[in-house]
């Protein structure tokens, strides 16, 4: 049960407020399956979305944002569509106001101060971004971890001692917020979780893992692509580490790094047309491969191991370095994937590179990758449109370069979609995800930790967030890009609506309480700051508009912060336990609030 103990009259105001925001939605653990419906862009069975429409002329100065439906697939196969309107990035933006601001860096980083609002406000949105890109990394997780002893002996067998702390650390403290904020993107669709491994050294095999995502997350997408099949830590949980060539005797090449490379990290299980919709042939989809592709790939990827002969013995730098290729262990003879031979003659290094090369270069990635960034960053159900001129910009960067990431990067957070917001769009937006709700409020109340950052992973639902960066029940992530929540009327009209798969019952208490202590008395070591809340507490109104803006980023209605301030000023502020307690009451409502769980 959700607890609120500043007093039974802020209670019973709480209450009030609460109705007052609106009602939430769940979702069951499954997308909706009818009958004949096609999958989705990622494989996940759900109803086939009803007909977009075509995108919106340009008026000036900027254009308008279409409807985020997405398009029914083609009934026979088809070729990429007419480009659409050039990419986001080309487009003059005016300078932001204070709720754009604030909604801006909501979606590029993970949350707003005043500081921050001041200097987008004067520099612009790619000016911004020209910044962040060029933003120096803090102390990687491998230094902080040695350098705090989790690197020993002592800890060689540990379950993650440090790992929360290092990833919590970073999120919430670190300037570079555009890179973070990939990081986690990255986390969710190029998974590796710790749930489940039993390695010597698994803390700093994590710690290096995350590393490796922050050192690609401005790079190449091809670059990433190998950082990543080469991590020790990709090696262990996909078991591409170890694989040996096949023996006459019933040995086979292990096919499950090769099976999820495609299907959840590249090209998907459908071929897409540029805006991602699906091309479809005799009323099906068309696959983009099968076993057979699989069982060739998996021999490409054959031979890889760890770079060390002593795996559980002191030195554990092994985990930050590339994995090594042992040429006995490799399938040798040529390998056909996806239409192109690679020959006899590669050895296992180039004919990893070639494969990766085929799979980076496959006509897929651009709509697949760009869609699943479009939906970690703006919003859950973009129109096929925004998929297009983001897997343009992927395709080319304006300088005849593919896979820039810094490109995709800036056509997901410049484009007209992400920027203005259509009055009554029922499409628009995302559900934030928890990590996502807990990491903004801790930078908007400046938590801090004078110590190793004590907050445990977070992955219990009834007392966390049941979400951990880093700790994903599976290679699927905490929830499908494809998911429809059923029995809503978004199961009718096949929007998606991933995080929606992680809403219940049991995680919407569990998310409140944690959010309440975390305001009362912290997190593990690290403490929330308030007083910029206290020194407003004598006004409730202009206390929850600040809060709001920093939170909501113009989304929260004056109706709504209106009744909030009112519960609010129930609480006495006469002593400082009172204007604390009014503080966090503005906190939680906001917290609590559909208008702001919903980021538009």
């Amino acid at each position: 049960m959700f607890r609120f103990p500043w007093s039974s009259a802020a209670a019973t105001a709480a209450a009030a407020a609460l109705s007052a925001c609106g009602g939430g939605g769940g979702g069951g653990d499954m997308p909706a399956t009818p009958n004949g419906a096609a999958p989705a862009p990622d494989g996940t069975p759900g109803p086939a979305p009803s007909p977009a429409p075509a995108p919106a002329p340009a008026p000036a100065p900027a254009p308008a944002p279409v409807d985020s439906a997405a398009p029914s697939p083609a009934p026979t196969p088809a070729p990429a569509p007419q480009p659409a309107p050039a990419p986001a990035a080309a487009t003059l933006l005016p300078l932001p106001g204070d709720a754009q601001a604030a909604r801006f860096l909501a979606q590029a980083g993970f949350g707003a101060s005043e500081a921050d609002i001041a200097t987008l406000k004067s520099i612009g949105y790619a000016s911004w971004l020209d910044l962040q890109f060029l933003a120096p990394r803090t102390e990687s997780h491998w230094d902080w971890l040695t350098r705090n002893g989790f690197a020993t002996e002592a800890n060689k067998y540990a379950y993650f001692d440090g790992l929360p702390g290092s990833v919590w650390r970073k999120f919430i403290t670190s300037p570079d917020q555009l890179r973070q904020r990939m990081v986690l993107a990255l986390s969710e669709i190029f998974v590796v979780s710790a749930v489940g491994n039993t390695l010597p050294w698994r803390t700093m095999m994590m710690g290096a893992y995350a590393d490796v995502l922050e050192e690609q997350a401005f790079g190449t997408f091809r670059g990433l692509l190998e950082a990543v099949a080469l991590s020790p830590a990709m090696g262990a949980f996909l078991a591409m580490r170890g694989s040996k060539k096949e023996d006459g005797k019933g040995r086979q090449p292990d096919e499950n790094f090769a099976r999820e490379v495609m299907q959840l990290f590249t090209i998907g299980l459908v071929q897409l047309n540029l805006d991602g919709s699906v091309q479809m042939a005799g009323g099906r989809p068309v696959e983009t491969y099968d076993l057979t592709t699989v069982t060739q790939l998996a021999r490409a990827f054959t031979g890889w191991d760890l770079d060390t002969n002593a795996p559980a013995g002191a030195d554990p730098g092994f985990m930050r370095r590339p994995m090594v290729h042992k040429a006995a262990n490799f399938s040798e003879g040529a390998k056909t994937v996806l239409g192109t031979t690679i020959s006899a003659g590669a050895d296992g290094p180039a004919a990893l590179r070639q494969a990766l090369d085929i799979l980076a270069n496959h006509p897929n990635v651009g709509p697949f990758f760009g869609r699943q960034l479009i939906q970690r960053f703006v919003c859950s159900h973009p129109s096929a449109a925004y998929v297009q001129r983001v897997a343009q910009a992927f395709n080319d960067n304006g300088r005849g370069e593919r896979g820039d990431l810094k490109a995709v990067l800036r056509a997901v957070l410049l484009d007209p979609e992400a920027r203005l917001i259509e009055p009554g769009a029922s499409n628009s937006g995302k559900l934030r995800e928890p990590v996502l709700r807990f990491v903004q409020v801790a930078r908007a109340v400046r938590l801090s930790s004078a110590g190793l950052w004590t907050i445990p992973e977070t992955s219990d639902p009834e007392t966390r967030l049941g979400q951990s960066p880093f700790f994903s029940p599976s290679v699927f992530n905490f929830y499908r890009p494809g998911y429809v929540p059923p029995n809503s009327p978004m199961t009718a009209a096949g929007t998606t609506a991933p995080e929606f798969q992680l809403l219940n019952e049991v995680t919407v208490t569990g998310y409140l309480n944690f959010m309440q202590t975390l305001l009362t008395t912290g997190q593990g070591d690290a403490k929330p700051d308030l007083a910029a809340d206290m020194a407003l507490s004598t006004d409730p109104r202009a206390m929850v508009a600040r809060q709001a803006l920093l939170l909501g980023g113009g989304a929260i209605s004056d109706a709504t912060q209106q009744r909030i301030a009112a519960a609010a000023a129930t609480i006495a502020a006469g002593t400082d336990d009172g204007r604390i307690n009014r503080a966090r009451a503005g906190w939680m409502l906001l917290l609590a609030c559909p208008e702001y769980q919903i980021q538009k």
